[in-house]
């Protein structure tokens, strides 16, 4: 059954299955129908977010185990809710000693039961790694690191043997060299003496392994990571005996009652997506007789994690009921930004970076890095792939592997979305246009002696061209489960920490080139939801995200006052430091603008104190992903140093602390109508509304890990039991006002399930001086009506004493049109009676800015 709203728990050991199972009640009175939860397989010892599985058989004991679950899922039952499952089937973490697939490959390589399990290429070019693997986690070079004795023997009581690396990377010795060890002794093979270190290399020189520096993973690395990782190895689900071990657990799951659907991580680093979820429905459909009485019925519910690209619709045929809202995310905030504020902020970002205005040319140079920096192993395994296939018919035998590798570096920099998903007859035509964008862009950037071998890489793509089917396959699968990573890694992990013009546009999802969304696109995307897609998830926080959904309502406000935020962030920039970079002190000065909360005394040092250690997180998090003056690879610490203590010396000045203060006085009453604005349309769009742990009040929060800390369930249970016969204005900077309209809203959806989940979406006509201001729909279905109006831009100077609310007399003529098919209408956000037909936006917005309308 589709959920009528969920809400997302990420467990880890600090929070248990027994945490959860108290929030039971908190969350049916929230109006929740499902909780959502993070990964609860086996775990990397420590996670606090559960997709670095080590064994996906079993639930994690750090959680709370199986019969921890077992008492969770009867508590959410007996308040009446379900829960849906994360699951992640692209991949499995690595290295270390935890995961027993793992380390039996290592041990016996191709001949191990596990060696289909993961994505490793045992013929590579390099003959040092024919049968085996390259095992990149040596914290130095291999030579340095034996010399050093980072590497050495140890035995198990059980006649086991492995070398260790750095204390906690274990590498298995197989059986056939143990006989020699033990008949040695583990002191012949010392690497602090030369006739030991030789021994010891020679040994490990015979192994189904290669130890290597991480540092040369990129270029050397022989197996599929998730992204580019090396510590999460890509998983092969594409095979049936791999899918059914990966999906044991939580088939099983769903046939015992305990969990009522499935979200799939990263859909876009599979082979086969589409194949992948219809196995999957059918083998999920198949346990629906085996289900117990008493437990919802099926059809599970199903949703992919899929982010996608400007015009692109999740494929028709996959069998899943949407994706989980990255793209009703980036709607409904770029709906809160005004266009008009482009070109000036565009302005101000190329006086203060001197970096390109144009996000797209960002990205193309990061594509570009990307490609031939972190995943250069990575590509010329597809290079090599597309060379075998070339080779295998006398048409293409002469193309080099050399030109193929240089006209798919070329093409995938141009690449306007994730990747592909077929090839000849199935491609869509949304799929052959991207393509041939790409193609003529590819075309422009190639030496003309290249253009041969992209010509025939773009036949292969479309099903065209000779070669053998079975080479013609393997090369276009690990052509687009590259696509996916370099697009992900470019993007949000690269181009979105160096195109700063306005942060909240750059959002995991989003497309930082849109600043905003009109009324009328907003409204067919809605439409298309509804008639597409209807169950699809609607989120706008997530584990993921950049910054928090009030943290970029606030910032959109700048969107509409572009001169004021000149002004003001220059006075800011005069006191950078030289050594410092305008472009990191711009995007320092946007982040404590966004993110500094509402109840924070700026004289309060203990909470400054806590704010900045926040904020300097997320700072040195986005100079490495920015990779300009820092890395993860190669940290710039002293220049990481000079940004935090800039950081440390702005929070310190009296001067600046006032006037960063005066500021988010003045806007962030507006930031608040406008999250608002956006938790009620997430309520009452077509879809199914996912609320991110905590982000029912105000969600001020930064990248993870700092949207992953613990949350004060404690004064949300407080503030929600609380009397609220009247939902005012006064208390909004609790953020209780938006808790009760999110609650009210889903209360609404659990009365009239079929109204929001099958209802029709109809744009409402708004007319007068403000109609810009005013975004309204109805939801309508077997003669039930449900109308969403909310206010969504105003300046500063239009709000009442410093509320989140538009004074009436700034609204002027504005009307909001109902229809006349509903006279007499209830507010179940006021509680109030309105009458219908043609609504003034001043009576409307008169004590809330928001309002959900039913017929009485």
């Amino acid at each position: 059954m589709t959920p009528t709203a969920t809400y997302r728990l990420q467990f880890h050991a600090g929070f248990t299955f027994a945490d959860g199972a108290g929030l039971a009640g908190y969350l049916r009175d929230l109006g929740i129908s499902h909780l959502y939860a993070s990964p609860i397989a086996v775990a990397r010892a420590g996670s606090t977010h559960g997709y670095d599985v080590v064994d996906p058989t079993a639930i994690n004991p750090a959680l709370g185990g199986e019969d921890g679950f077992r008492q969770m899922v009867a508590a959410l039952r007996a308040q009446g809710l379900g829960v849906i499952l994360d699951i992640v089937p692209n991949h499995l973490a690595v290295g270390g000693d935890d995961n027993a697939w793992w380390l039996d490959v290592l041990e016996k390589g191709e001949a191990s039961a596990f060696a289909e399990v993961f994505d490793i290429d045992w013929r590579p070019r390099d003959p040092a790694l024919q049968g085996k693997v390259l095992a990149p986690f040596l914290g130095a070079p291999y030579g340095e690191a034996l010399a050093a004795g980072d590497i050495r023997l140890e035995a198990g009581p059980d006649g086991s043997l492995w070398a260790t690396a750095h204390g906690h990377h274990r590498f298995p010795i197989r059986e056939a060299d143990r006989a020699e060890v033990f008949e040695l002794g583990l002191e012949a093979f010392d690497p602090s003496e030369a006739a030991g270190r030789a021994r010891l290399h020679d040994l490990l020189e015979r192994q189904a392994y290669r130890l290597a520096w991480w540092r040369s993973a990129g270029d050397e690395i022989n197996w599929r990571r998730f992204f580019d990782i090396t510590e999460l190895a890509g998983v092969r689900v594409e095979v049936p005996e791999v899918f059914d071990r990966i999906h044991a657990l939580p088939l099983r799951l769903y046939g015992e009652g305990l969990i009522d659907g499935l979200r799939i991580d990263h859909i876009d680093g599979l082979a086969d997506p589409a194949g992948y979820l219809t196995r999957l429905q059918a083998e999920l459909a198949a346990l629906e007789t085996a289900r117990p009485s008493g437990v919802p019925g099926g059809p599970a519910y199903l949703v992919v994690e899929k982010i996608l690209a400007p015009g692109e619709s999740l494929k028709a045929d996959w069998a899943c009921d949407g994706a989980t809202g990255y793209e009703f995310m980036d709607s409904v905030s770029a709906l809160l930004h005004d266009a008009a504020g482009a070109d000036r902020l565009t302005a101000l970002w190329e006086e203060v970076s001197g970096r390109p205005g144009a996000y797209e040319d960002e990205e193309h140079a990061a594509r570009r890095e990307i490609l031939t920096h972190g995943f250069a192993g990575q590509v010329e395994a597809v290079a090599s792939a597309f060379h075998d296939l070339a080779r295998s018919a006398l048409a293409t035998r002469d193309l080099t592997q050399g030109a193929l590798r240089r006209a798919i570096i070329n093409l995938l920099a141009g690449f306007g979305a994730y990747r592909l998903y077929g090839d000849g007859d199935a491609l869509s035509d949304g799929e052959r246009l991207l393509l041939a964008d790409a193609m003529t862009g590819a075309r422009a950037s190639l030496a003309p002696s290249d253009r041969p071998a992209l010509d025939q890489l773009e036949a292969w793509l479309c099903g065209q061209g000779p070669g053998e089917p079975e080479a013609r396959q393997r090369a276009l699968r690990r052509f687009h489960q590259l696509s996916a990573p370099v697009a992900a890694k470019s993007a949000e992990d690269t181009a979105f920490y160096r195109h700063l013009r306005l942060l909240s546009r750059n959002e995991v999802g989003s497309h930082p080139a849109r600043l905003a969304l009109s009324l009328a696109e907003f409204h067919a995307e809605n439409s298309a939801r509804a008639a597409c897609w209807p169950g699809a998830m609607l989120t706008t926080a997530t584990h993921d995200h950049k910054r928090g959904e009030d943290v970029r309502a606030r910032l959109a406000v700048l969107s509409e006052q572009p001169d004021l935020w000149r002004d003001r962030v220059r006075s800011w920039l005069a006191h950078t430091p030289s050594k410092m970079a305008q472009a990191d002190a711009y995007q320092m000065h946007q982040t404590l603008v966004g993110a500094l909360p509402l109840d924070l005394d700026i004289n309060d040092q203990e909470g400054l104190e806590h704010f900045e250690a926040r904020v300097a997180g997320w700072f040195t998090k986005a100079l490495r992903e920015g990779k300009l003056r820092s890395s993860w690879a190669v940290p710039d610490t002293t220049y990481e140093a000079l940004c935090l203590d800039h950081l440390s010396r702005s929070l310190a000045d009296r001067a600046f602390r006032a006037s960063l203060s005066g500021l988010v006085e003045e806007i962030a009453p507006v930031g608040a109508m406008k999250g608002l604005a956006q938790a009620l349309l997430r309520c009452a769009c077509p879809g199914t509304p996912d609320t991110y742990q905590g982000a029912e009040l105000w969600d001020f929060s930064l990248v993870d890990p700092d949207n992953r800390r613990p949350v004060d369930f404690d004064r949300r249970q407080a503030l929600l039991a609380a009397p609220a016969a009247d939902l005012g204005l006064a208390t909004w900077r609790s953020g209780a006002l938006k808790q009760q309209v999110i609650a009210r809203a889903l209360g609404l959806r659990r009365q009239k399930p079929a109204l929001f989940a099958g209802g029709d979406y109809v744009p409402l006509r708004v007319e007068g001086e403000q109609k810009a201001s005013v975004i309204a729909c109805s939801r309508e279905a077997a003669g039930e009506v449900a109308i969403c109006a909310a206010a969504i831009r105003c300046p500063p100077s239009a709000l009442s004493e410093g509320r989140p609310l538009p004074m009436s007399d700034w609204w002027a003529d504005t009307t909001i049109h109902v229809g006349t098919q509903a006279p007499a209408l209830m507010d179940h956000l006021r509680e109030e009676r309105v009458t219908g037909g043609s609504i003034p936006a001043a009576r409307l917005f008169e004590r809330l800015p928001v309002a959900l309308l039913t017929r009485t």
